[in-house]
């Protein structure tokens, strides 16, 4: 069953490229978080999902939201791909997608694990989610947009 908006986001401790480990709990009252799922590391789609992100992360950081990226790639993969398109956000490794089956951002098409986006606020809280696996640039608008809404309220 996917979480929905209005659900407390699932926590959850995951490997990142750099070696650490990160837990979803480690922002909870401090900041903001955009958690995306994506299928695979330097793949067209993800490469432009995860650029797009990259070139609104200055955005993000003011809004007061982290950005974490989500796959089942390895911590070396996610190195090599952080590495090579400048990514300043984390990068978590899901081997054995757990954590993406726990927020249910299972297979698009019943093929490739799913493009999904959510938008947890400081509390847990998810205030959006946004899932498309096609429309790279929608993921990055529609959480800023949802940031914003949240930050005028």
């Amino acid at each position: 069953m996917p979480v929905k908006v209005g659900d407390s986001a699932p926590d959850f401790t995951l490997p990142a490229q750099n070696g650490s480990s990160v837990s979803l709990s480690d922002f909870r009252g401090k900041k903001a978080v955009v958690l995306y799922f994506y299928p695979k590391d330097d793949t067209p789609g993800c490469t432009a999902e995860s650029c797009a992100f990259r070139d609104r992360y200055e955005v993000f950081q003011t809004a007061g939201a982290e950005i974490i990226g989500v796959s089942g790639d390895s911590n070396e993969s996610h190195q090599k791909f952080a590495s090579k398109y400048n990514l300043p956000f984390t990068l978590l490794s899901d081997k054995g997608d757990q954590v993406r089956k726990l927020y249910g951002a299972t297979a698009a098409f019943g093929l490739f694990p799913g493009r999904v986006t959510y938008v947890i606020d400081q509390q847990g809280v998810i205030k959006y989610v946004f899932d498309s696996m096609f429309n790279f640039q929608g993921h990055v608008e529609e959480a800023l947009k949802t940031l914003q809404q949240l930050a005028s309220k």
